[in-house]
């Protein structure tokens, strides 16, 4: 019974949301085919079919914003949405006006400005169609309403619930408001981004950009060109983003763990003092920590200087780990030595975090298992495999999976370590302005910060979402399919 009963769960979870499309356009086209004149009317003015039906101020509203977004398409969208094509054709150009004696500058075009302003009028668009449909179809259930002697909202009766059990719509307006102006716009300017040349050499105002296609994608994934290896740059550092963020959550995610079940240990004294002393780690913002650390180990710090004096350069020069001509422990500035310290730095600085997470966790763990676990003769190390380990990773799981997406776009650590202080001694992937260390994240603020190079870091960015989006959806379905979690309720 049960399993049938998930079988059919998940048949519906595929097609759900294809099934609510089709309804939601089906009973569009319902409203307009069975429809009276006063819903049909309502196709041209949208107030007409509540006036028909005496709801006169509510008529009026929604035929105020039928009016007001007119309006604003012929007046605001018109004129971007004409020139959304090219993105502009008209560039700027300054003449000396002898009778003025000033620079006088043409009415140009900014190809940015077009972009932006033609990507929020096609979203207005797409949000009042959805209106216009909703609306119809508000009108055409009324009309069901009516004929079957039901009573029907007055204005008055919709405000107070608003007020009342639609509170929770009220409330979630402008939340998601703001979701909208900080959120999804963005990326759909991001995404448009991706498919123009929009770089240092078509920079508006002074130039123009357009659209280019798919090209930025196939030059991020091949390595054509004698100067230009975006591919081979994206290949190392796409490969050293999974590694990090593999290293960086599960270093993290076991250390904290074990490093929570030795305070608790019953051979620990004070482990109060223990517990507080990692906290502070924590109390430091994590950029002036990282600062300090980055000074710490240059080639010129005062760990190399500590190094020197106690004979361990030395040491590392005669195993091979450091050039027989340096006199220092490249640290931060050799590819591998660079890359074991980040990793080693972000334990240092992620495990008091995850320790207190898997404290509260340990302090809920199923004792009765343990404790007949012990009775049946198991060892402490089966003891925690087989019955802390599941059920931290039921508690946890869905935090260890934001902490690997996280860890692909922890800007923090990677950059605040080697900015300044890496040089990538790869041309290949200096020509593509990308370093050994690079996460796709940092890569992307580089383009984009000291580049200029928009284009190719919208299309990295895409990336990004891609894989964090692939990652999490697989993770969360394997995650809620393991069944696992009524084995440890109370």
């Amino acid at each position: 019974m049960a399993k049938g009963k998930e079988k059919k769960v998940k048949k519906g979870s595929g097609t759900g949301l294809i099934a609510s499309v089709k309804k939601y356009f089906s009973d569009f086209g319902i409203a307009v085919d069975k429809g009276d004149w006063a819903t049909r009317a309502s196709l041209l003015i949208m107030g007409a079919g509540f006036i028909a039906r005496k709801q006169i101020i509510k008529g009026i509203l929604v035929t105020l914003v039928e009016a007001l977004y007119i309006l604003v398409f012929a007046v605001y969208s018109v004129p971007y949405l004409s020139k959304f094509g090219t993105l502009g054709t008209v560039k700027m150009e300054q003449t000396f006006d002898p009778l003025t004696m000033q620079q006088m500058t043409n009415d140009y075009d900014n190809s940015f400005l077009i972009l932006i302003h033609s990507m929020i009028s096609l979203f207005l668009l797409l949000v009042f169609v959805m209106y216009y449909i909703h609306n119809l179809k508000n009108v055409y259930r009324i009309e069901k309403e009516a004929w079957a002697g039901r009573h029907v909202n007055t204005f008055r009766e919709d405000l107070q619930d608003l007020l009342g059990k639609k509170f929770h719509i009220t409330m979630l307006t402008l939340p998601t408001i703001g979701v909208v102006l900080m959120n999804i716009l963005p990326i759909l300017v991001l995404v448009a981004i991706a498919f123009t040349n929009y770089d240092q050499n078509h920079m508006p105002p002074a130039a123009l950009f357009t659209w280019v296609g798919w090209s930025n994608f196939k030059t991020l994934i091949s390595s054509g060109g004698m100067t230009i290896t975006f591919g081979y740059a994206f290949g190392k550092v796409l490969s050293w983003t999974l590694v990090w963020a593999i290293l960086a959550t599960f270093t993290c995610f076991i250390g904290g763990i074990l490093l929570a079940m030795l305070i608790q240990s019953k051979g620990v004294k004070f482990p109060k003092m223990w517990r507080s002393l990692f906290v502070v780690a924590i109390a430091v913002p994590q950029f002036v920590t990282l600062i300090l650390v980055r000074n710490f180990f240059r080639d010129d710090g005062i760990v190399n200087t500590i190094c020197a004096n106690i004979g361990l350069t030395d040491f590392f020069k005669s195993i091979g780990l450091v050039g027989a001509n340096q006199n220092y422990i490249p640290f931060l500035t050799s590819k591998g030595w660079a890359k074991v310290m980040i990793v080693l730095i972000n334990i240092w600085v992620g495990v008091p975090y995850q320790m207190l997470i898997a404290t509260g966790v340990l302090l809920n763990a199923p004792k009765d298992q343990v404790e007949s676990a012990r009775i049946d003769g198991a060892s402490k190390g089966q003891i925690f495999w087989h019955i802390t380990m599941p059920y931290i990773m039921v508690v946890q799981g869905p935090a260890l999976i934001t902490d690997f997406v996280r860890n692909i776009n922890n800007f923090n650590v990677i950059y605040l370590l080697t900015q300044d202080v890496y040089t990538t001694t790869d041309q290949m992937l200096a020509n593509s302005n990308a370093k050994e260390v690079d996460l796709l994240v940092t890569w992307l603020f580089r383009l984009t910060n000291e580049y200029y190079n928009y284009k190719m870091a919208s299309v990295i960015g895409i990336i990004v979402f891609i894989i964090c989006v692939v990652f999490t959806l697989a993770a969360y379905s394997k995650m809620m399919s393991g069944g696992r979690e009524e084995d440890y309720q109370i």
